[in-house]
Order: structure tokens, then sequence, then C-alpha cells
């Protein structure tokens, strides 16, 4: 949490304009976008665009985010963090304050997405991110607070990119900053020493996560709570091989647990078109059963009308026959008579 102090020396009105000591750029605040441990962020507008404003009174903070931004720049195909588009102070009335404007990056949080598009999209998203924290493993950094609060996913074309980038800390340190449920030390499952397995732990808890949207508490900890909550989750069964493996670190890297997570997927999905296709085979043989038991049904009923048929025509014609025969004893009778 932000101290107070910080918290009321950064605290600025919407429609205060911030102009740059050095750069001399100006800055309309619109509003509060969010505040942490380092400082507090705005939605800003610069000319005819909007930006991300992030002010603080910790310079030694600023300066490290800004070394992340431009860290992110240099890693050539990959949007996880915001493009950063200046550094400055702000002199005011109670002071200097050192500030950053990046890029506004706009769209709903990775958890809304999910649910407003379903949870056939989580192993899209999960891919997209994985791969950028290989790029960011391979350039000597640790995204360090990875959670879905920090993850936005953008259009058209869906993309996950992460707004916050004040846990992110340089291989073999101490992580800057956490979340406890996203976090290996608080389970008892890892030290809070930046490295690969870190983020990719935390990456697991975010799938988790997406199965239990209001989180669940620490009891034993450990392993086993964690194991029995994938279990209990009939929306994780698919994932639980790659999860399992995460939150154990056992993955060298988020590339081998990429690659684990498209078989997994690949799987599930295989096995959903075989269970199709046998559900399909059966209801088309079912069909074709019903359909001979109507044919035979029908060919029943045609042979047992003509059965009925040829009965009451057979009868009519031994009734004529019998009148006939009547009809000619009783005129031998009368012409007897008559003799």
């Amino acid at each position: 949490m932000m101290n107070h102090s910080m918290k009321n020396q950064c605290n600025v009105k919407p429609g205060t304009i911030i102009q740059g000591k050095w750069h001399k750029e100006r800055y309309t605040i619109l509003k509060e976008l969010g505040f942490g441990a380092n400082g507090i962020v705005y939605l800003a507008r610069r000319h005819h665009e909007y930006v991300a404003l992030k002010m603080s009174d910790n310079g030694m903070s600023i300066t490290s985010e800004v070394n992340v931004l431009k860290s992110f720049a240099k890693v050539q195909g990959s949007a996880l963090g915001p493009s950063l588009l200046d550094v400055d102070d702000w002199e005011h009335n109670n002071g200097q304050i050192s500030f950053y404007v990046m890029e506004y990056i706009q769209g709903p949080g990775f958890m809304d997405f999910i649910e407003q598009k379903g949870p056939s999209w989580l192993p899209v998203l999960l891919l997209q991110l994985l791969s950028d924290l290989e790029k960011l493993h391979c350039n000597g950094w640790v995204f360090g607070d990875l959670k879905p609060e920090n993850l936005i996913v953008t259009g058209p074309s869906p993309r996950i990119r992460c707004i916050d980038v004040g846990g992110t800390t340089i291989k073999g340190r101490a992580i800057k900053e956490f979340t406890e449920f996203y976090d290996r030390g608080y389970w008892g499952l890892g030290s809070r020493k930046a490295d690969p397995g870190y983020d990719l732990f935390a990456v697991a808890m975010i799938i988790i996560h997406t199965a239990y949207p209001k989180r669940f508490t620490k009891t034993t900890g450990g392993i086993l709570q964690l194991r029995n909550q994938v279990k209990q989750s009939k929306a994780l069964h698919k994932f639980e091989g790659v999860i399992i493996q995460a939150l154990e670190g056992r993955y060298q890297s988020a590339e081998e647990m990429r690659n684990d997570l498209i078989k997994s997927t690949s799987r599930h999905n295989g096995n959903s078109r075989t269970a199709t296709r046998q559900s399909n085979t059966k209801n088309y043989g079912n069909r074709q059963t019903m359909t001979r038991q109507t044919q035979q049904a029908g060919r029943v009923s045609a042979s047992r009308q003509l059965q009925q048929k040829r009965q009451k025509k057979g009868g009519f014609v031994e009734t004529l026959i019998l009148t006939m025969v009547i009809l000619l004893f009783y005129a031998f009778y009368i012409f007897g008579q008559l003799i």
C-alpha cells in the first residue's frame, strides 16, 4: 500500500495542468487510474491523445520503472508493457515531483475479458503472455508482480498487455513488489528471488484464479492445498498437468511451459472432437435403426392392409355365390310345385 503522505503529496485534481520542468510538455489530468506502493497513475491528455501519467515522490522508483520500460522497448516483438513517452519533473507549491508518461492502454481487464468472451479464450491469452515472458526473461528481467489486475486485453484483435511494471526486477535480485495470492513465497513453494520460475508460478495462479473469481484463502498452504483446489474445479482439469508443474517449479523457461500448454489444449480439443464424432456416429446409428424399424413397420402395415382387402374381397364373392345357389334351388323348387 502507498503511505498517506505520498498519497496526499501526489494527489492531483482533475483539470490540473502538469508542465514538465525540462521538456515543457503540458498534460491535463483527467482522472486517477490507480495507485500503489510507488506512486499514482492518472489518465491525462496531451494535445489530442490520451496518455497514462505516473508520479511519485520516490525518484529512485521512477528511475527504475523508466529503465524497465526502456528495456521493454528493446525486446523486439514483445508488446507486454506500455511504450515510454516522456520523463520529467513537476514543480508545484509543495515541492518537486518526478513523473513519467507512457502509452495509455485501453481495453477490458483480463478477468472481465474471459467472463465476456468465454473460457475458450484463456489458452489464447496465456500463450501470448508466455511468449512475451520468454522474451522478457531472455533479456534479463523477471516481471514480478504478475496478476490479472495488471493485465489488459486490447483490440480489435485480442492482445494481452501489461499496465504496471513496478514489480519488474533484474534476474537474481529480490522481487520488489508482489501480491500474496500469486507469490510462491506466500504459499511456501519457493523464494522471492527473481527467476523465470517466479513468473511461471504466478501464471499458474492466474489460471487457477479464473476458476475461483473470488479467489480463496490460504489454510494449510503448500502444494497439497493448491493441488486440491485444481482437482475440485472441472474447468481446470485440462490444464492440471501444466499448472502443477509450474507450481512445483519444474519448468526451466516460459517457452517450455508454453509448449506444454499447446499440447494440453490440443489434446483436450482432440478428445472433444472424438467424443463429438462418437456421439454423432451413435446418433446416426440410432437414426438408421429407427429408419429400418419404421420401414419394416410400414411394410408389415401395408401387407396387413392388402391381406385385409383380399379377405374382404373373398368374403364378398363367397356370399354372392352362396346367394345365387340358394336362388337357384328356390327356382327349382317353385318350378317343381307348378308341375
